[in-house]
């Protein structure tokens, strides 16, 4: 078969096999694996996935996902996205849709210890909606926020999403991770935007406004916020000073947190063990994604489809903003069926070399991946996020959930924008690193 007509085979074959709801790391394997033995033969097709396999696995930026997914569980069941909840909450109260707006500080603050945005807003939505349930604030807004706040996660370091798309890339996670930290700030603050109009609009759906705090009740609230700065900074500021790489990072932070929960006789075996389980769960999850994407990279690369695409597209003529605007239809497309990390195995691989092609640089195009990608944590009808406080929320239907994230929604797409006209945002960190 003709290498080229055989990628695009294999592309037609992923989109017939992901309806069927077969593992998408299981969908790339598999298809990378007959496309090479289609071009290669079976002596060279064969050896491939167990090689990948252990590749990935031995690769070293490998253990950041273990030990930032174990510092998110651990930080959630110790209660720290409590102790923030509090503290955000005597700062906003008086403001429009304070209880919301205290969320919001919470999900940013908690993740700057979490990279899983599930399992923050399954954690927040424990703490925060019985909250605002109680003040009489619509299952809308209050779900909604929960829902979004719980997105911060893939985006404010340490995240899964940038550790996954350097692997993919081959990116200086280093310069990932700091590269998300002002977009992370420009996305809370456009959600928090969305609240304060949200509740000046419709008063009904968030109705209370508690009394001021005093100073003094404000000075002691931020003793609930302190240790989570202090792991932020130890963690991003190794990073950022060049003093430590993103895996000693990672080990410093969850050595940090075991210290800090230890010191106010907040840590347990139970949940040392729990944190243990879940980051075993999430890593393998992740091996198996990223090792079937590589597969299927390595199809690619023999097909010479992606050398094609990027040669057609010199020839239409296709400005870097006029392909962004086509990326940012598909990435909402796909949210509508895939999580966040599926969707980016199983676009990159194409997606990478078309960008690289056109000049764009692959660290401001992995936060704009990334923001991507946490729109589709609150899409329509697939968004993880949604799912995750659901339980939480009842007997608030997803279908509600749903329409209370759609204004946050849009705020995603706002800092697209933003991001692309200012693309400073994400580069301006980065390059001073180490100086």
């Amino acid at each position: 078969m003709e290498p080229t007509l055989a990628g695009a085979a294999g592309l037609a074959a992923i989109l017939l096999l992901l309806p069927t709801g077969m593992p998408i790391a299981f969908v790339l394997m598999g298809v990378g694996l007959g496309g090479i033995w289609v071009l290669s033969g079976p002596e060279a097709a064969l050896p491939v996935p167990a090689r990948v396999l252990y590749e990935t696995a031995a690769h070293y930026p490998f253990t950041l996902i273990p030990l930032f997914v174990f510092m998110g569980h651990l930080a959630g069941t110790a209660g720290v996205t409590r102790e923030l909840y509090a503290s955000f909450d005597v700062w906003l109260r008086r403001l429009p849709g304070g209880l919301a707006l205290a969320t919001l500080g919470a999900s940013a603050g908690f993740a700057a210890v979490c990279g899983s945005s599930v399992a923050a807003a399954a954690a927040m939505g424990a703490v925060a909606l019985p909250e605002m349930r109680r003040f009489g604030y619509s299952p809308r807004l209050a779900t909604g926020v929960v829902a979004a706040g719980g997105t911060l996660s893939f985006l404010i370091p340490p995240s899964l999403g940038f550790v996954v798309y350097g692997m993919l890339t081959e990116q200086s996670i280093g310069k990932l991770l700091v590269a998300g930290i002002l977009p992370g700030g420009l996305l809370c603050a456009a959600y928090g935007a969305v609240v304060f109009v949200w509740s000046l609009l419709f008063p009904r759906h968030a109705p209370a406004r508690l009394p001021p705090s005093t100073a003094r009740e404000k000075l002691r609230a931020t003793k609930g916020i302190w240790q989570t700065a202090l792991l932020f900074l130890l963690v991003m500021g190794g990073i950022y000073s060049g003093r430590i790489n993103p895996t000693e990072a990672g080990g410093v932070g969850a050595l940090g947190l075991l210290l800090l929960l230890a010191c106010r006789r907040r840590l347990t075996w139970a949940a040392i063990a729990a944190a243990l389980e879940e980051a075993g769960r999430v890593t393998v999850m992740v091996l198996f994604l990223v090792a079937g994407a590589t597969v299927f990279s390595t199809f690619l690369a023999l097909s010479t489809l992606p050398f094609r695409l990027s040669t057609a597209i010199s020839l239409w003529g296709l400005s870097p903003w006029e392909l962004l605007a086509v990326l940012t239809l598909l990435y909402v497309f796909l949210g509508c069926f895939l999580d966040s990390v599926s969707m980016m195995v199983l676009t990159l691989p194409v997606v990478f070399p078309l960008v690289a092609e056109l000049g764009i640089s692959p660290i401001w195009f992995g936060v704009f991946c990334v923001l991507m990608m946490e729109a589709g944590l609150i899409t329509p009808p697939v968004g993880l996020n949604v799912y995750a406080i659901a339980g939480v929320a009842a007997p608030v239907p997803p279908g509600e959930i749903f329409k209370g994230t759609l204004p946050f929604l849009a705020a995603v797409l706002v800092a697209a924008i933003v991001l692309t006209a200012f693309p400073g945002l994400a580069l301006l960190l980065p390059e001073m690193m180490g100086r």
